[in-house]
């Protein structure tokens, strides 16, 4: 079994079909799907999916939810604090994010990213809920971020990163999170290393859904990443570490439950 601890059900790529990809992954093994938002009106959307759901008292999966404001819409979106507090108070939302700081698109707007990335980590805090944190990089920003104001509890999704970095979010107590991007042939010998040095108990696994398609689908010409394709992750790493598969699964998925309280 296993938890997909990133996932974007409430983007565009799937509207129209969430319910169906989202039953589809519970059906290949997938316990869980932590629907992340990147916006308000994401984030909302992330709560009122999870609901639905809810209501229907599904017994094979479930999906969940994580509220925040993505460091690239730092400029062109207001952080409304009491908006995102009434939704981090619903009992569907396990996380608060994602959030960080981005380096990649526009660099001129670190101030910002960081001011916006301080709002979640005060309101984590508020409601006693993880952090989902994006780096890209930006390691050392993210670092000193999170060292400067005491976060320990959270994961830096999409890690990549080299162990050098990777041991001090380690030594935080922060997990790390790895996507189908270590299946591809152009994976990183550092991620590698990451992946084979680290402890067990603070990896987790997830899709990034819709990007980041696996290697074993992006052969096929499969353009859309989705849930249930979160097992092709687990197997990178069973083979990284030299471990059965079964093992990955289980303790994936234990630490996912035991940072996210599912």
């Amino acid at each position: 079994m296993y938890i997909d601890s990133h996932a974007h059900l409430n983007f565009n790529a799937f509207d129209g079909d969430w319910q169906a990809v989202a039953e589809r992954a519970f059906d290949a093994g997938v316990l869980g799907i932590i629907n992340v938002g990147s916006q308000y009106n994401v984030s909302a959307k992330a709560v009122e999916m999870a609901d639905v759901f809810i209501h229907q008292k599904l017994v094979n999966g479930k999906l969940y939810a994580a509220v925040g404001q993505h460091p690239i819409h730092a400029m062109d979106e207001l952080f409304k604090y009491d908006d995102y507090l009434a939704l981090a108070q619903k009992k569907s939302v396990v996380a608060i994010g994602e959030t960080g700081l981005d380096l990649y698109y526009d660099p001129s707007t670190l101030d910002a990213q960081k001011k916006l990335f301080i709002s979640h980590i005060q309101l984590a805090k508020a409601v006693s809920k993880p952090l989902i944190i994006h780096n890209r990089l930006a390691g050392q920003e993210v670092l000193n971020v999170v060292r400067e104001y005491k976060v320990s509890r959270g994961v830096i999704h999409f890690f990549s990163e080299n162990w050098a970095m990777a041991e001090q979010f380690l030594d935080i107590g922060l997990h790390l999170s790895f996507t189908g991007a270590i299946t591809l042939d152009n994976i990183d010998d550092y991620t590698i290393e990451v992946i084979r040095k680290m402890p067990l108990d603070r990896i987790m696994i997830e899709t990034d859904s819709p990007y980041v398609v696996p290697m074993k689908y992006k052969v096929e010409k499969v353009k859309r990443n989705e849930p249930a394709y979160v097992v092709e992750v687990a197997k990178k790493i069973a083979e990284i570490r030299g471990l059965d598969i079964e093992k990955v699964a289980k303790v994936t998925t234990h630490n996912a439950v035991r940072l996210f309280q599912l």
